[in-house]
């Protein structure tokens, strides 16, 4: 196989390359609305993509498949007479296809026809097959050729690189994205905040992954695009350039995934580990392991659509990925969150985007808080970093890189690592989308820096501030008591049942003791001298958990003293009256008698 992977990335205009081939779309307008271009623009991109790739070995390949075309098993020879994962037996180039203009459909047709078996299953989730008669029936079809034809279409391998190719791809699909008023953020996620993510996952390795080469599985259970992976793949082959890296992926969106193949197969890995369906309702993993997770699930989406696999694997318990706990049926991330465990080796280790809600939503006993007491009480939470608002393409709310590792190092056993990295962005010139903020390679180094130093401590780069505080698992949790009062009669005595105290509802009330804290102690100290007649009920406590991020970060401000308060106030009072003074004076006021 030719050795067509690079992690550099060339001199190649991505955004005039990216440009120029939508540019294609002028072809369009009429037959298609502007939002509906990507069904054409996309599909043709990814088979130019292999049509120029495999012009080098293409009359290798032809040869080839006149020897073998009648042999059962064909596909190991004419891969390598490809040099490549995948072929095309069909006699056709573009070149050839535009001599023909009366027959293109049929030719065309039979272009695509002579495509390995892993290449037709990326153009069966374009379901590119009815834009071609669109296209061919209103005269169309020749013109779009043509156009991808031209030298400045060229998109083979040997000219753009897997990660320019990468980068291309997320920019015509943020342009579709932007005629159809859809969010290009559910699609990809910007590359500052993966390469982010990529490097807190290797950070601390380097040393072993060097000395020891680099072999290592990766896994994105939401990959759109695949470009998660593919800057994992990059990382990893910078530290080994020789590393034997497998990536796998799921993806629910059948042009993301048809892109994600494609780049897959393009790069010549194993494409089989691409895998199309919901990674909820129908895992296409079931018994794997990988060494790293990496991922950004779909926040504030339901998951009613999968509700009935969800809860039958639910019960499976220990067996199933869901067994620590359910959240509400309105936001599914946390789902997510629990399949990336159940996906981990016992030296794995995941970087999951998730919105502020996982911290803290859900009571005790309810599966949000269960599946946070899941993660630390088996000491798996490493860490969480806040990052900036405005970061991603489709919105500007605060998110969080959680670090989940199944073999934390001594170092960090029983304790979680926060840092706030909320300030350390530089302001982008043009905002994309909700996208206002980079993490520029400063910042980042910054942040790993506060992540791999593992202290309490500040650091600082101008005026930007990240902080790491390192907190103990067990000041996380709590116990709820519900604490009761006695029902009075009438007479303002206790009324009795069966010898017992009967409790008034409308007084009951609940606490949060921290784990720390023996509840006796705290029960004595904090109710009893106000309630001296209260009681636990012992039946009815729990154990919760939650993260306070914004509290344990939070810088007192002292209020404005009053003396000064009253000054300010005081000159505002005469600026007023001067002003007023300099519109009713004489020599410059508009007379009452004028007016």
């Amino acid at each position: 196989m030719q050795d067509i992977y690079s992690s550099k990335q060339t001199a190649v205009n991505i955004s005039e390359k990216s440009n120029m081939i939508w540019n294609n779309a002028n072809h369009l307008v009429g037959l298609y609305k502007p939002h509906e271009y990507g069904k054409v623009i996309l599909p043709m991109t990814v088979i130019k993509r292999f049509h120029d790739t495999l012009l080098p070995t293409r009359e290798k390949v032809l040869e080839t498949y006149e020897k073998v075309k009648n042999f059962e098993v064909r596909d190991g020879f004419l891969e390598v007479a490809s040099g490549l994962s995948f072929y095309n037996t069909s006699s056709f180039t573009f070149e050839s296809l535009l001599s023909d203009s009366s027959h293109i459909e049929d030719n065309f047709r039979a272009y695509l026809n002579g495509f390995s078996d892993n290449v037709q299953d990326v153009l069966a989730h374009f379901e590119f097959d009815k834009e071609i008669t669109k296209l061919a029936n209103n005269n169309i079809l020749f013109y779009i050729i043509q156009e991808f034809n031209k030298k400045s279409s060229y998109l083979g391998a040997d000219s753009i690189t897997a990660v320019d190719m990468g980068y291309i791809f997320e920019d015509l699909i943020k342009t579709f994205s932007e005629s159809y008023n859809e969010e290009a953020g559910a699609h990809f996620t910007s590359r500052d905040i993966i390469y982010l993510m990529t490097d807190l996952l290797i950070c601390g390795e380097k040393d072993v992954l060097l000395e020891n080469g680099v072999v290592k599985t990766v896994y994105d259970q939401t990959m759109g695009t695949s470009q998660m992976l593919g800057c994992m793949e990059e990382r990893l082959r910078a530290l080994d350039a020789d590393a034997e890296i497998r990536c796998f992926g799921q993806e629910f969106n059948p042009e993301t995934y048809a892109i994600a193949k494609a780049d897959m197969i393009i790069k010549g890995g194993s494409s089989d580990n691409m895998k199309f369906g919901d990674t909820l309702s129908d895992d296409k993993f079931s018994g794997y392991t990988f060494d790293y997770c990496i991922s950004n699930p779909p926040f504030g989406i339901d998951w009613k659509r999968e509700e009935t696999a969800v809860k039958a694997e639910y019960k499976l318990g220990d067996k199933g990925r869901f067994g620590a706990g359910l959240p509400k049926i309105k936001d599914g991330q946390m789902l997510f969150m629990l399949n990336g465990v159940s996906k981990l080796k016992d030296t794995g280790k995941m970087a999951i985007i998730q919105n502020g809600s996982p911290l803290f939503s859900g009571a005790t006993g309810s599966g949000e808080s269960e599946i946070r007491r899941y993660l630390i009480e088996n000491d798996w939470l490493d860490a969480i970093i806040q990052l900036s608002t405005d970061a991603f393409y489709n919105t500007g709310i605060t998110t969080y890189v959680w670090i989940v590792t199944k073999n934390k190092p001594s170092h960090r056993e029983g304790k979680v690592q926060l840092i706030d990295a909320s300030n350390m962005y530089e302001q982008r010139r043009k905002s994309i989308g909700n996208k206002r903020n980079d993490i520029t390679d400063a910042c980042r180094d910054i942040i790993v820096q506060a992540y791999g130093d593992y202290q309490n401590r500040t650091y600082t780069m101008g005026n930007k501030i990240c902080e790491s505080k390192i907190i103990g698992n067990i000041d996380f949790g709590f116990n709820k008591i519900t604490i009761e009062s006695p029902l009075l009669d009438e007479n303002g005595k206790p009324v009795m049942k069966a010898g017992k105290i009967v409790p008034d509802p409308s007084k009951r009330d609940t606490e949060n003791v921290p784990l720390t804290e023996d509840i006796d102690v705290y029960f004595n100290r904090e109710v009893k001298p106000f309630n001296p007649n209260a009681w636990i009920d012992r039946n009815k406590t729990t154990v919760g958990y939650e993260v306070p991020f914004t509290r344990y970060f939070y810088k007192y401000v002292s209020p404005e003293k009053s003396e000064h308060i009253a000054k300010r106030i005081s000159g505002l009072e005469e600026g007023i009256s001067a002003s007023l003074e300099r519109l009713f004076s004489e020599g410059g006021e508009t007379k009452w008698d004028e007016r």
